[in-house]
């Protein structure tokens, strides 16, 4: 089956890892957004972004000092931004499709898999943010002891699991391309930021 070497090189785990932790130690030191080529790198972009805004508003959500108001507003600001998420995941599986159909692909008798590359990219992206938020903990001087040997043995695992999950992601797009495998949109359907979906809200509507 021939096919397009762009669409070879659009799906990339090691650059896809190099992208999010160089966006990552970027963001700790500047909130202002990258540069990204293409479509694709841009909703990958936007992807971490919101989940790096995740990480640090969940850190507030669960800030045992914080007033009750905080917490409230931690919350529907995740809520927010998780929905943000979602959308961006569904972007990345549409423009892959987008990307496959020009190649007749994915192929629709090959076997389906059931994790799309969206998902996976967001799993690679909060590995990211794992690793860094980690490595800051190793290096963390006022840490009681045993700290620092603690968090070395976690990153090693974090490393393990996300090179796992690039070379899956990796051997998932060789295969789509090469006919053997398929995926297809999965729409997170999220109910709770709807007024007309959430019992919660359109009972109190109505009232």
């Amino acid at each position: 089956m021939m096919f397009d070497m762009d669409s070879v090189r659009l799906l990339n785990g090691a650059r896809i890892l190099q992208l999010y932790d160089a966006w990552t130690a970027r963001w700790h030191i500047s909130a202002d957004a990258s540069e990204s080529e293409g479509p694709l790198e841009t909703t990958l972009e936007g992807l971490h972004r919101a989940n790096f805004e995740l990480w640090h508003e969940e850190d507030k959500a669960r800030d045992v000092h914080a007033a009750d108001a905080a917490i409230v507003a931690a919350k529907r600001t995740i809520d927010t931004i998780n929905q943000r998420r979602n959308d961006q995941m569904e972007r990345c599986d549409a423009l892959l499709l987008e990307e496959l159909s020009v190649n007749n692909l994915p192929n629709p008798r090959a076997e389906l898999h059931s994790e799309t590359p969206g998902l996976m990219l967001d799993r690679l992206s909060i590995l990211s943010l794992k690793r860094y938020h980690t490595l800051e903990e190793i290096e963390r001087a006022a840490a009681p002891p045993g700290h620092r040997e603690r968090n070395q043995e976690r990153l090693a695992i974090l490393d393990a699991q996300r090179n796992d999950l690039a070379g899956c992601l990796d051997r998932l797009w060789q295969r789509v391309l090469n006919g053997e495998s398929r995926f297809q949109m999965y729409r997170q359907l999220k109910m709770y930021n709807d007024p007309n979906l959430n019992p919660v809200l359109y009972d109190r509507a109505a009232t």
